[in-house]
Parts: C-alpha cells; structure tokens; sequence
C-alpha cells in the first residue's frame, strides 16, 4: 500500500479525523499514488479531499488532481466510482478543473468496460453524460458513445440506461441528430423486459415536451395523446410506477381542456393528487440519486397545477380565463420543474459552473397565446383589476383589436405590414413609440401584432399593457433561476419547521409565497419600462420605487398594496385566488388572498426609518400575524423601504425571511414570511460619481 493510502487508511478508521473542511494532503503525496488510489477502494477519500483543495484554492494539488482524475479510468468497483464522482461533481470548481480528463476517464474504453463489468459501463455513462449537460465539457463525444450503444446488452446496465437517455432527450431537444438517436434506442429499450417501463416513460415525456412546444391545438392535442398512451403502458409495465401515473392524468386533464370536458380535468386533477400521495409515500426513506431529485419548485409546480386544474373544473366554461393554452403553460411550469437536474454542484449552493438544467423547450409561441389570454381577459373583465386598468372607452378599443386580430388569424388573412400600420395611425404612433413604452410587448408578439394591437390606445394603455407582458414574463419561475430557486428552497425548508404547515395550507400558501418571492425580484429591477401598478386615478404613471423628483408626491403604502394587488390578479394565480385590499380608504393597506375557505393577510406597510429586520419586526410583526387567529397562521409582511441609498441596495437574497410571533398566553405561532420593496432609489450610475 502507498503512503497516501496508508493515510487514507488511518483517516477511515478514525471517524472523527475524517473532516474534509480541515484535511492538508500530505506534501510527499506523488502522480503515481494518486493514480493508484484512484483504482483502489478510498479513492472517495481522495477525491473529497481534493475537491476541499479545488474549493479553497490550495494550487499545489493541480498535478495531483489531474494524475487523481486520470486514474479513474483503472476504477473497477461500481460502488467507489459513483462515491468518487459524487464527491467530484458536488464542486463545480474541481468539476471546472478536472472536466476533460474526467471525460476521457469514463468513455475511453466504453464498449470494454460495458463487456466486462455493465454497471460500472453505467455509472460511467451516466457521470458522463453530468458533464456534458452542465456544459463542463463539449458533448460531442458522449453523443458519440450513444450513437454506438447497444440495446442488446446485459440487464445491470440497460434497466439504468431509459432516465439518462431522458435528461438527453430534455437537455439536448434541438439537436435533431441526437434526439432522432436517443428515440430510437427508447423504441428499441421499450420492448426489453429489463427497461421497458423506464423507456416507455421517457417516450412520454419527450412527446408531452414536443406537446409543450407545438404551435397548433391539433398538434398539441396528438402529441398529447401519444404520450398519455406511453405514461399507461410504463404504468402497467411496472408495480407502483406512480409518476407514470401523475403524468397520464396530467394528459388527460390537457386533452379535457381542449374537449371542454369539465368532468374530465375534475378526475384528473384527483388521480394527479393520488398518485402524488402514493409516490411520496413509496419513496419515503428511498435513496435517489442527488442530482436527479426535484427541487422545492418541483413541489410548488405540481401543487400550482392541481390548484388550477380544481378551479378550471368549475370555471371553464368561461373562455376569458383559461383556455388549453394557458392549461398548457400550467402543465409547462410542472414539467420543467420537475424535470430539471443538478448535474454539478451542491444542491445549497447554486453558483458556479451552471448547476441547474432546464428541459430544453421552445416555449415562444405558448407564452405568446398565455399572454393574449391575459390581455384578453384584462380588456373584457377589467373591473377585476385594481382601480379597473383601463376605463370603458379603453377597454372596448382593446377588446376589438384582439379580436380582429384573432379573426385573421383563423382565416389565414394575411396580416397588414407595419408601415402600412404606421400610416393608418392618424396620431403618430409609430413603431418608435412601441419600442420606447412596450418593449416587452413587441418581444413577446412581434412589430406587426403588437402594431395591431396598440391601435386606437394613448401612451397610459400601452404602459398598462407592457405591465401585463412584463409581469407576465417575470411571474413565469425559471426553474434554473440561481438567484430565486436557493430562496424558495430556504423559505419553505423553514415553513415547514411549523406543524400546521401542512396539506392544503402548504400547497396554497406555498404557491403565495412563491409568487410573492417573483414579484420581490422583479421590484428590484429598477431598468424595468414597465407600468407598476395604475397610479392613483388621474395621475400619470407613476413608479413609487424611486426617489421622488421635484414636485412629485411621496410614496404611499397603498402604491405597493396596487401593485401587489395587481400582481397577483394578473399571474398565474388569477382565478385561483380571490384578492382584495383591505380598508385602503382607512389607512389600512393590506391584501387578503382567498383560495377557498384558506385566507392570507399581506400586510403592507411602509418605513422611512430603519430597515433592519429586528426594527420591521418589531414595529410590524404582531399587526401582520393577528389575522391569522381566526384562519390558517401563516401571514405575509411587505414593507416599502423609504431609508436613504446614498450607499447602494440590498440584494433579493437579503430582502425576505421567514419570522414568527406568539401572543402572550397562546400555544401557536404564526408564521410571517416577511419582504421588503427597495424605495427612495436612484439610478445606478449615480453611485459612480
């Protein structure tokens, strides 16, 4: 045995000397120990402490690291390597430094390594693959290790192979030589006794993507049955295959939607939360691999979704709310939460070399039709909007260009240019003015529609409608957002210390405070054009954020409470929930949100003085947790901060916590999960000077 391995050794027999934060490697450690214990049974060890080298910046390892990662390729025990290479990965700095001999290592000598021990071929393909999909290597040689995989091959290695066919087929869906190759080993794979379950449930998934990605309800509506097709037969293929069961009924709810069948979407919506229960409860305790488990957004999506679908079963006779298109924006936020993977990286700590991969979907034309149904309903029910959005005359107007637009549409009328637009708009408004106040607008529809739509509408209306656009955009959770997902994680990992958290209070609240976190994000970009929020009636648009200019009143709690409120009606909760202010004419400038009998206050307050959390706790905190005596108790708390900026901002990260408070002599605490706006702000460019 090495000194190195004599070293590690010792270390493994004394578990409390195994502390990888602290470790030195030894200075006499040579290449050749390294590369050896890399083929040996502690080459976790080395690779932890290694990992601790990269991650602190200890450059006197590189030679031995390289020597390290090389080495694996003499690696012949399924179980070290896996160990090894999740001890690599979990550092996106040793995954940087080490990607390419890491690559070498696991395909070099791939079809020999598959002959002789077909697990190890796997755990070898499946790091490999980690790699590529976070871009820590160029994927052209694991698409040509696929290219020459074998679907005859022993059943160790085919039954692992369907879910990292999968996260290719997600990942790489653009690239029609890879994809038209992965399709066709899921075919051959569906037919094997070994994998055929696993197979036929990546098949679904890939046609309920490409369902995602159409831009025709026919299309929509033949992908989605064949997936539902494929979700049934992997469910019976397999005992207690409940995720094929989750999706067959998400299928089924998509395919209700475009039949108007409400009894339809009503089933789906409870197989989908049943076959949840069950799925949660067989994999209690299971071990899964890391970077393959859904994130708390995953959750969040799912719970979202089946929130939708039990109001869409009552509601969707009502064509203004939601149509199969924003059903399938629904199903879309599930999917790719669902579906995204941390291939590299610690699942606390999201920086670094890209640690989340979305599913690769084209989405544009699906998030343009989400956005015109938003518009539509904001124009033909704008009475449910604070302070009613746009006034009769505006509304109507509106309502007309979307529906010209819409008949030609369906009769294929070719659509007017934009000069020709441009010389029909008596009052100027040229593609110019669209570019300056609706930026967002003319991103999401194109010149020409946008053109169309804005027909007949002053600067106000098309200010308020680049609000909806832009907050329809930034309401749309990413589920790779490496700034928004570790806050979500946070703030429902510490919900869920409270015992009440639990069944429909966390699915409601939690998909709140998800929303509530978008709308914090997004008040914190001060570039924004867009409207936030009508102002007070007759006023123009005004930005309550900023510091005010000469002359402009001071902000106000009920500038945010507007804005809050409207953020809300016009996302994708609208219709799930029911808002309304609370007592704004009496000083009081709260939102209470309703999902059902379920009720959450938002107080809203604001504060010139202080920001820190004790001071907005302990002016703040009992208001904001007493509605809760009477209902679930869990609240919100959103304060504007006026304090001055001289020296810059806080981050979102720094702006939202979760917090509790106990009236003296109760037995309950009442959660409050509190977020601050950033006002009195002032651009940028102003701390440079």
């Amino acid at each position: 045995m090495t000194r190195l391995a004599d070293r590690l050794c010792a270390l493994a027999a004394d578990s409390e000397a195994i502390n990888f934060t602290t470790i030195a490697l030894p200075n006499d450690v040579v290449e050749s120990e390294a590369a050896t214990v890399a083929a040996g049974p502690f080459s976790a060890l080395l690779a932890e402490a290694i990992a601790h080298a990269y991650d602190h910046g200890e450059a006197q390892w590189t030679n031995t690291a390289a020597s390290f990662a090389a080495g694996l390729a003499g690696q012949h025990s399924f179980l070290h390597l896996t160990s090894t290479l999740e001890a690599l990965l979990r550092s996106p700095q040793t995954t940087q430094a080490l990607a390419k001999s890491l690559n070498n290592a696991l395909l070099n000598g791939f079809a020999d390594t598959l002959r002789q021990t077909p697990l190890l071929a796997a755990a070898r393909l499946e790091g490999a693959v980690r790699l590529a999909t976070s871009k820590a290597v160029s994927p052209y040689k694991v698409w040509g290790t696929l290219d020459e995989l074998p679907t005859n091959g022993p059943e160790d290695f085919l039954e692992r192979v369907p879910r990292i066919l999968g996260v290719a087929l997600d990942c790489w869906a653009q690239e029609e030589a890879v994809t038209s190759t992965v399709r066709g080993l899921l075919e051959q794979l569906s037919v094997d006794e070994a994998a055929d379950a696993g197979a036929m449930f990546e098949l679904g998934c890939d046609r309920l993507r490409q369902a995602l990605s159409s831009s025709s309800l026919a299309d929509v509506t033949r992908q989605t049955a064949e997936a539902r097709r494929y979700f049934a037969a992997a469910g019976a293929a397999e005992e207690a295959r409940d995720e094929a069961s989750v999706y067959a009924a998400v299928c089924d709810a998509l395919l209700g939607f475009t039949s108007h069948d409400t009894d339809k979407v009503s089933a789906a919506a409870d197989a989908i939360e049943n076959a949840m229960h069950r799925r949660a409860a067989w994999l209690l305790g299971t071990h899964q691999p890391a970077w393959l488990q859904p994130r708390v957004s995953a959750e969040i999506a799912w719970s979202r979704l089946l929130l939708q679908l039990r109001a869409a079963s009552d509601l969707l006779h009502q064509p203004v709310w939601m149509d199969p298109w924003r059903a399938l924006d629904a199903v879309l936020a599930a999917y790719r939460s669902a579906r995204t993977v941390q291939p590299v990286g610690n699942a606390a700590e999201l920086t670094g070399l890209a640690a989340l991969v979305e599913p690769a979907i084209e989405e544009g034309f699906l998030k343009q039709q989400s956005f015109l149904a938003a518009l539509q309903h904001a124009a033909q029910q704008p009475h449910e909007h604070p302070d009613a959005v746009f006034d009769a005359t505006t509304a109507a107007q509106l309502a007309s260009n979307l529906s010209k637009r819409m008949q030609d549409r369906q009769q294929n009328t070719t659509p007017q240019r934009s000069s020709d637009l441009d010389e029909d708009d008596q009052s100027g408004r040229t593609a110019s003015r669209l570019h300056r106040l609706a930026p967002t607008l003319v991103l999401n529809l194109g010149l020409d529609d946008a053109l169309r739509i804005a027909q007949g509408l002053d600067d106000s209306a098309l200010l308020i409608i680049e609000g909806i656009a832009y907050n329809g955009d930034v309401a749309r959770l990413k589920a790779s957002d490496p700034l928004i997902i570790p806050q979500l994680d946070r703030l429902i990992a510490e919900l869920s210390a409270f015992p009440d958290f639990t069944g429909e209070v966390r699915h409601t609240f939690e998909a709140l405070v998800e929303q509530t976190l978008l709308f914090l994000k997004s008040r914190s970009d001060l570039t924004s054009k867009s409207l936030l929020g009508p102002g007070r009636k007759g006023e123009k648009p005004y930005d309550y954020r900023r510091q005010p200019e000469q002359g402009q009143r001071a902000p106000l709690e009920d500038d945010l409470q507007r804005d809050f409120h409207g953020w809300l009606q016009a996302g994708p909760l609208h219709n799930i929930v029911s808002v309304e202010p609370i007592d704004a004419a009496l000083g009081r400038a709260d939102v209470l949100v309703h999902f059902g009998a379920l009720r959450y206050l938002t107080e809203i307050k604001m504060d010139s003085t202080d920001n820190t959390r004790d001071h907005l706790e302990r002016k703040y905190l009992t208001q904001a947790s007493e509605y809760s005596n009477t209902n679930a108790p869990f609240g919100q708390l959103l304060v504007l901060d006026l304090t001055n900026k001289a020296t810059g901002t806080q981050r979102i990260d720094e702006l939202t916590w979760v917090t509790s408070h106990r009236p003296d002599g109760a037995t309950i605490d009442r959660a409050v999960v509190a977020g601050i706006v950033t006002g009195n702000r002032v651009t940028p460019s102003v701390y440079s000077r």
